[in-house]
């Protein structure tokens, strides 16, 4: 008998405890995360802070909390956190009364983006573990890769000479629009700043001095388009990236150097509210710290698609009516339409260069000088 009354008061406390736990444990739980920086750089480490506390006099023997992140951010292994496929993060909490609960998880940043965590499911059982309870939770945390930046040196646009190409930082440097003397020609100068009347006078080549402008403007196009059919998707998704890198750094140095610089191109940013619409993006040249950051964010959250042909993007920028201005086009294809938007930009008045994105260095260098003759 003593056995009997044993298993049933057992039994009774095993379902007031699962009544218990299954009806008040996900009550007054408390979550929050949230990433240690705004925003980071392409390949840098970010901590994501978690903190869970249970604000009542009841415990929480276990409370599973599940959500998706992107593969992209690469989280470090540990104990407590489970990583399924790469995106399903699962971490095992266990609380006292009135306990608190913060957790740091490193994170290593594989690409650039615009990331939104937005959700969060919990599940919490009792102390056997026989039944459970489900809720979600909106919790948003948000960060901002930018793309990864580049060594200036390295990033070369073509002489159309035989002497070989020259930095994009010394073409930055110098205003094609301010022409302040006549010198002797050097190596990797320009073809098109040679001044030809004076190399005749001087029986040796001379060219046109260049030199900086406060009136001095830089636009910054990046084209999306790598063939005629704007419907097929993006098939070399690295090239792109590529472009982006370069318009990023391009647009950190141009500033650095105190020149107002802007960005454009024919992708979109997606708008997390209205996900169908497709948001032009055409940034004006400007020179602040807050311009900066307004192009690395833009440039981060670029997605990898085309709002419009190249070619319908050049004639909206041509009716645009800009000042002359110095317009650097990073592409990796041009179609004859979008050629002709280029002669009809230079006829406003404005300086287009092209820099030519390829699959390997040598292939981009020899490739922007043969479209920049053609064009």
């Amino acid at each position: 008998m003593g056995m009997a009354w044993l298993i049933i008061i057992a039994l009774v406390l095993i379902i007031i405890q699962s009544i218990l736990f299954t009806k008040w444990g996900l009550s007054r739980i408390g979550y929050t995360r949230f990433f240690s920086d705004d925003a980071v750089f392409e390949g840098e480490e970010v901590e994501m802070i978690e903190q869970i506390s249970n604000k009542k006099l009841l415990p929480v023997p276990w409370l599973r909390l599940e959500s998706h992140i992107s593969a992209d951010l690469q989280f470090q292994h540990q104990h407590e956190l489970e990583i399924a496929d790469q995106q399903f993060h699962r971490s095992l909490f266990s609380l006292m009364p009135f306990q608190k609960i913060t957790r740091r998880h490193k994170v290593t940043c594989k690409k650039r983006g615009h990331y939104r965590l937005n959700t969060v499911e919990m599940t919490n059982g009792d102390l056997l573990g026989l039944n459970g309870t489900h809720g979600k939770l909106q919790v948003s945390a948000e960060l901002i890769v930018y793309p990864k930046l580049l060594s200036i040196e390295e990033i070369f646009l073509p002489s159309h000479s035989l002497q070989g190409d020259y930095s994009v930082k010394r073409w930055i440097i110098e205003d094609p629009f301010m022409k302040v003397g006549i010198r002797d020609y050097l190596y990797g100068d320009a073809m098109n700043s040679i001044n030809w009347k004076a190399t005749a006078r001087a029986g040796t080549l001379q060219v046109n001095q260049k030199d900086f402008t406060a009136d001095h403007h830089l636009m910054i196009y990046l084209n999306f388009e790598l063939t005629d059919d704007i419907w097929m998707p993006i098939m070399d998704r690295p090239l792109i990236e590529r472009g982006i890198s370069y318009a990023a750094t391009i647009a950190q140095y141009a500033l650095d150097q105190g020149i107002p610089t802007g960005f454009s191109c024919n992708s979109y940013i997606k708008n997390f509210d209205q996900p169908n619409e497709k948001e032009p993006i055409r940034i004006l040249p400007k020179n602040s710290q807050h311009q900066l950051t307004l192009l690395l964010e833009t440039l981060a959250k670029l997605q990898m698609d085309r709002r419009v042909s190249f070619q319908s993007f050049l004639q909206e920028e041509a009716e645009q009516q800009m000042p002359n201005t110095d317009i650097l086009l990073i592409t990796g294809y041009l179609s004859e339409k979008a050629r002709e938007r280029i002669q009809q930009l230079e006829a406003q008045g404005h300086a287009v260069e092209i820099f030519w994105l390829s699959t390997n260095s040598e292939k981009e260098s020899e490739s922007m000088e043969e479209e920049k003759q053609y064009v």
